[in-house]
């Protein structure tokens, strides 16, 4: 079964007859979590009922882009926290077996809600159980809410599971406020909402070569097409293969040679090999301290000396923890 598809032409029909959920699902925080629970335990109720049935799937629809984006092109976007294929992969470890990134477009968003819960959840899903959150909002204009999807579900013979907003001491779990931690730097607080720790993607491109030149070589992140956090030296790792090394995080300019250029650069500690043109998944697990200038490279040496053992402390209590 594929974990991901990007069009409904042609929907296998063992993919049809199962529990659907509709959203963003950005960032897949504990929120998200908690419905996808319930979404994967309402698939395998309909399977528990249906001994003729080959698979009962628990499917995520999706968007890419995000409505707002073709709704509002002008507006500026805020950057996500995952993409697709990120998003996909943290959903399938959460129980997940498909997520549909729909290719938003205009005929998508024209359809009326009862359009779209025809097109979509009936004759392409035949899904038998919708799960959303309490704030569901579906069709053109947003007017499909969560008592219109109630009658539609009776309506047509679905179930409808309702689950309620996961909400801590600081209030509901949300995308955006995962978004604002992590604008503020506060990786940690953004990791405890999160199902996984937060992690970047970007394409290993040419640097100065500086980092050589102290001890510290940097694979220098390009390409980068989620949010990232602001100026700062981070503790994070990245995975090769099976393994998972520590790594030193540097975002922003380097002031103690004068460049004013932003960059994402990243230290792999232990590792030794060549990076470049590679695609590189960066995790984020603390940060350590703001970027400055220094008074010499000797001073800037010791100092990423240090960090790198901090780096090292970090990521072997981040394993001892089971995260």
């Amino acid at each position: 079964m594929p974990r991901l598809i990007h069009s409904l032409k042609d929907f296998p029909d063992v993919l049809r007859g199962g529990a659907v959920a509709i959203g963003n699902f950005d960032g897949v925080h504990r929120g998200h979590e908690q419905l996808v629970r319930e979404l994967v335990a309402q698939a395998h109720n309909i399977a528990a009922h249906n001994i003729a049935a080959q698979t009962t799937p628990a499917i995520v629809f999706t968007f890419d882009p995000p409505p707002i984006a073709i709704l509002s092109p002008m507006r500026a976007q805020s950057a996500p926290l995952t993409g697709i294929a990120r998003r996909a992969e943290l959903l399938h470890k959460l129980g997940v077996d498909l997520v549909v990134a729909y290719p938003t477009d205009m005929a998508l968003l024209r359809l009326s809600a009862e359009e779209f819960f025809q097109k979509v959840l009936l004759d392409t899903f035949a899904a038998r159980v919708i799960v959303e959150g309490p704030n569901i909002r579906f069709g053109h204009d947003r007017l499909g809410d969560v008592a219109m999807l109630g009658r539609l579900c009776e309506t047509n013979g679905l179930s409808l599971a309702i689950v309620p907003a996961a909400i801590d001491e600081a209030g509901m779990i949300s995308s955006t406020r995962v978004r604002e931690l992590i604008n503020a730097g506060n990786i940690v607080g953004a990791n405890e909402l999160l199902t996984q720790p937060y992690q970047i993607v970007g394409q290993v491109g040419h640097g100065a070569a500086r980092g050589r030149t102290i001890g510290a070589p940097t694979a220098n992140l390009t390409n980068i097409r989620v949010l990232v956090p602001p100026h700062g030296v981070y503790a994070g790792c990245v995975p090769m293969g099976e393994h998972v090394y520590p790594a030193a995080i540097h975002v922003g300019p380097n002031p103690t040679f004068d460049d004013v250029s932003v960059k994402v650069e990243v230290h792999l500690i232990d590792w030794h090999g060549e990076l470049y043109n590679a695609q590189l998944p960066c995790t984020f697990l603390e940060r350590l301290r703001e970027v400055r200038k220094f008074l010499s490279p000797a001073e800037l040496q010791s100092q990423i000396a240090s960090d790198i053992e901090s780096c090292r402390a970090i990521f072997k209590k981040y394993v001892a923890e089971g995260r």
